[in-house]
Order: structure tokens, then C-alpha cells, then sequence
């Protein structure tokens, strides 16, 4: 199963309300990253949280049995432990809604995951054309109709003539951030023998520089059971 949990207004949110920096803001970033950390730890048994915009999916163990796999309940706990946290940090009311997708394969699985890496590239690329527009003055729909029907390399060619080149700007701006667990070493001591020894232990990573297209597929298939 996959919970994908999107925010709920979040452009009147975060780009009226609050005004925070278009099209990517570092800290709204860290918050939807906080958010996501706090999913994974609230009780369930989460593999990988993806967020990307004002968007999070957590894939959950496929033996996670809490609620009896119910998905009104599922939703609604999701649901609130995300709203609640974003709240928290954000000092204001931020909702999200939440609905599980059931996928039976492990294909499945991948290529959820490969279509929202896909998706954040998408999004960042037309999300800078129309902004370099909208902060010269240029009006919301004028700036949304200029890019409608350009192709991706007009769209690259257009942001190098402003100043951009798409390929350097942030890779976590262009494929979302993924938080998944990795094992670690601790130094530890034998309560009988006394003497010093390694525990392995495990914490939440965040990765700001997801790999993309064939390289990611690779990725979530690591993640899932059968694999190391």
C-alpha cells in the first residue's frame, strides 16, 4: 500500500497567506521533510517517504496489519498525524487529505515511485518558466498560457535566456526528497562482559539527491522485501 497525502489549499497557503519564496522555498521544504520524518515514526511500519511540493507518499511494509489494514482508518489517522505536524511547524492551520493506493505488483510499486520523480521534474521546469514571468509582472493566466503548449526544450531555452540552466538548479527542487531508514553502527557496552562492542541500530536518512529515471527504478526496488 501507498498513502499519498496532498495538501489542501496550499497555494492560497503558502503563496498568499504566508508568501513564502516562488517557486521553491528551503524552508517550506524542511517542513514537508519534518512532516514526512514524523509519518514514519508515529507507528507505523513505513519503508520510504517521498515528498515533493506540498505532496508526500509513504510506502508501508507489506506486512504492516495496523487497523486491519483498514483504509477509512488509515486515511484518517494519516491524515491527521500529517495536519498536526505541518500545523505545529508552520504556526498556522495547514490541512492535508490523504487515500491509500493498493498496488499488487512490485512493478507497480516502481513505477508509482518513477511517476513522481517524473512528476517533481516536470513540475520544477514549468514551475521557473512561469515564475521568471510572474515576478516580472506578468499576469497569472499570461504567464501560465505563454508555456502551454512549448516543448520541454523551449521551456530549457527560454530559462537559459533569462539566466537559468535548468540542469544546475537543485536536485531536490527537480526530483523531490526521499527519507528512508539506513542501518548504522553505535558503539555499545557487554553489561556482563564489560567490554566494548558495535550495535547496529537504525535512523531515518534524508536524501536531497535522488538519482532519476532507471537509476531511481533501481532504487525503490532496494527498498523493497526480497532485497538487502
Amino acid at each position: 500500500m501507498v498513502a499519498r497525502i496532498d495538501g489542501r489549499c496550499f497555494t492560497t497557503l503558502t503563496k498568499e497567506k504566508h508568501r513564502f519564496e516562488a517557486p521553491y522555498d528551503i524552508k517550506f521544504r524542511d517542513m514537508m521533510i519534518e512532516t514526512v520524518k514524523h509519518l514514519m515514526q508515529c507507528g507505523f511500519k513505513i519503508l520510504y517517504g517521498y515528498t515533493q511540493s506540498d505532496e508526500i507518499s509513504l510506502l508501508l511494509d507489506l506486512n504492516e496489519d495496523v487497523f486491519e489494514r483498514k483504509e477509512r482508518k488509515l486515511n484518517s489517522v494519516l491524515t491527521g498525524e500529517a495536519s498536526a505536524k505541518f500545523s505545529l511547524l508552520l504556526g498556522d492551520i495547514g490541512a492535508f487529505d490523504c487515500r491509500i493506493c493498493q498496488l499488487p505488483t512490485r512493478q507497480l510499486v516502481i513505477d508509482y515511485f518513477r511517476w513522481r520523480n517524473e512528476d517533481a521534474h516536470r513540475n520544477a521546469l514549468n514551475a521557473h518558466c512561469y515564475w521568471s514571468l510572474r515576478k516580472e509582472g506578468v499576469s497569472p493566466e499570461k504567464s501560465a498560457a505563454t508555456f502551454s503548449k512549448m516543448s520541454v526544450a523551449l521551456k530549457n531555452e527560454f530559462l537559459f535566456q533569462k539566466g537559468i540552466n535548468f540542469n544546475d538548479l537543485p536536485n531536490w527542487q527537480k526530483r523531490g526528497v526521499g527519507v528512508y531508514w539506513e542501518t548504522y553502527e553505535k558503539d555499545g557496552l557487554n553489561p556482563i562482559t564489560g567490554e566494548n562492542v558495535k550495535a547496529s541500530r537504525k535512523r531515518v536518512k534524508v536524501d536531497i539527491d535522488l538519482p532519476m529515471k532507471d537509476q531511481y527504478s533501481n532504487f525503490i526496488d532496494s527498498l523493497l522485501p526480497g532485497n538487502a
